[in-house]
C-alpha cells in the first residue's frame, strides 16, 4: 500500500479539538522559541504553523507573535479554524506541507509538532520549511522517537520500532486498524533529514526543567518519572522524544 496523506485526520482524532491538550503544546512552544531568542522579539515575528489542524495552537500563538499562518492538508479542520479564530494577524490556508504555498524566505521562525510522521515524504516537508525561512529564522521541532516503548497513536508497544511489514500485521490483530500509516524516525534519521539546518536539541532542557517550558503536567518536578526521565536524557537521549529548534543559517541576504 502507497503511503498518501491522511485525509480528514481531525474525523479520526477528536483531541484535535481539545483546547486544553492543543493549548498544552503552545504552551511548551512559546518559552522554548522565548529562551532561543529575546521573548520580546517574538511580538515581532511572522510564525508559520505546518500542520495547524483545528487552530487552537495558532490562536494561542497569535497572543505571542506578530503574525501567525496556519496550514494544513485538512479540509474540516481548516474550515473549522477559519470560522472559530478571527483575528486581524491569524490567516489559516489549506495547503500541502510538502508543497507550501508561500514564497521563498517569506517567514521569520517555523512550527512543526508531530506532523512529520503523517506526511508522505518528511524529507520534502523539511526542504520546504527549509525554503519558505528567511536565512536566520529558526523552526520549532517537535517529534516522537521512532524508539519508544509505547507508539503514542495507537498505544500499543513497540509497534513503531518493528519492520513496517510486521506493523502492518500487528495492527489488525490488535483491533487497531488495517494499516500502520504513521513512519516514525530515529534521531539519527532526523538528523540527516535537517542537516540543511544548525539544530539546537532543546529536549533534555525541557525535561530538566519542567516548570519553565510548561510540561510539568506530564512530568512533576521530584517525581520518580521526572528523575527517570532525566537520566535516560543524560545516557540515552537517543530514546527520549525531540524537541529541536532548526535554524536556517544567515547569509547575506536582507531579511
Amino acid at each position: 500500500m502507497t503511503r498518501d496523506y491522511q485525509y480528514n485526520y481531525s474525523d479520526l482524532k477528536p483531541s484535535l479539538f481539545d483546547s486544553d491538550k492543543r493549548n498544552r503544546k503552545a504552551e511548551t512552544i512559546v518559552p522554548v522559541c522565548s529562551d532561543f531568542i529575546a521573548p520580546d522579539n517574538l511580538s515581532e515575528l511572522h510564525v508559520l504553523d505546518v500542520g495547524s489542524s483545528s487552530g487552537v495552537i495558532d490562536n494561542y500563538l497569535d497572543d505571542h507573535f506578530g503574525q501567525v499562518t496556519g496550514i494544513d492538508i485538512d479540509a474540516p479542520a481548516m474550515a473549522y479554524a477559519k470560522a472559530k479564530f478571527q483575528k486581524a494577524n491569524l490567516d489559516f490556508r489549506q495547503c500541502d506541507a510538502m508543497q507550501i504555498d508561500l514564497p521563498d524566505d517569506c517567514v521569520n521562525a517555523v512550527v512543526c509538532t508531530q506532523i512529520y510522521e503523517h506526511v508522505p515524504d518528511a524529507s520534502r516537508m523539511f526542504n520546504e520549511i527549509f525554503r519558505v525561512l528567511r536565512p536566520g529564522g529558526f523552526c520549532y521541532f517537535a517529534g516522537t522517537n521512532r524508539i519508544t516503548l509505547m507508539e503514542p497513536h495507537y498505544h500499543l508497544p513497540f509497534l513503531s520500532m518493528l519492520p513496517r511489514a510486521l506493523a502492518h500485521r500487528y495492527m489488525p490483530v490488535t483491533g487497531k486498524g488495517d494499516y500502520y500509516h504513521e513512519k516514525l524516525f530515529t534521531s539519527w534519521t532526523l538528523r540527516r533529514l535537517c542537516e540543511n539546518f544548525h539544530i539546537v536539541d532543546y529536549s533534555a532542557r525541557v525535561i530538566s526543567d519542567p516548570q519553565k517550558f510548561g510540561v510539568e503536567y506530564m512530568l512533576r518536578p521530584g517525581s520518580a518519572k521526572w528523575r527517570a526521565a532525566n537520566v535516560m536524557a543524560r545516557i540515552a537521549r537517543w530514546t527520549t522524544p525531540l524537541i529541536w529548534i532548526l535554524q536556517k543559517p544567515s547569509t547575506n541576504t536582507p531579511q
